[in-house]
């Protein structure tokens, strides 16, 4: 992935529509909401089953929202000045302290 090219684009995408003004960090995290709950309107109601016969419809729309998400989520660094891979390599780091493998390994719960 070249984030740098993803990070131009998108920030000539809002320069070229002026939407800058409007991608406050109050707004933005409500915008990243918004398209999180559209990925997990995805699947209300469906079950394996559908999920299975419906596969090439569901994986376009998971794939759509998540771009959305990701658009979102840069946009809020972009506006918070975060440097999105150190930020995931720092938080990744916290994870591996808070859930050891030796201690979590194959567990869903706590």
């Amino acid at each position: 992935m070249n984030f740098e090219k993803i990070n131009k684009e998108i920030k000539s995408f809002v320069d070229e529509r002026d939407w800058d003004q409007f991608h406050s960090p109050k707004n933005l995290s409500m915008a990243l909401s918004v398209e999180a709950s559209e990925l997990v309107e995805i699947f209300q109601w469906l079950n394996d089953k559908d999920i299975d016969d419906n596969k090439d419809k569901i994986h376009q729309a998971v794939k759509d929202e998540v771009v959305d998400i990701f658009y979102y989520a840069v946009r809020m660094c972009q506006k918070m000045d975060i440097n999105l891979e150190d930020a995931f390599y720092e938080k990744m780091k916290k994870n591996k302290e808070k859930y050891p493998a030796d201690k979590f390994k194959g567990k869903s719960s706590l």
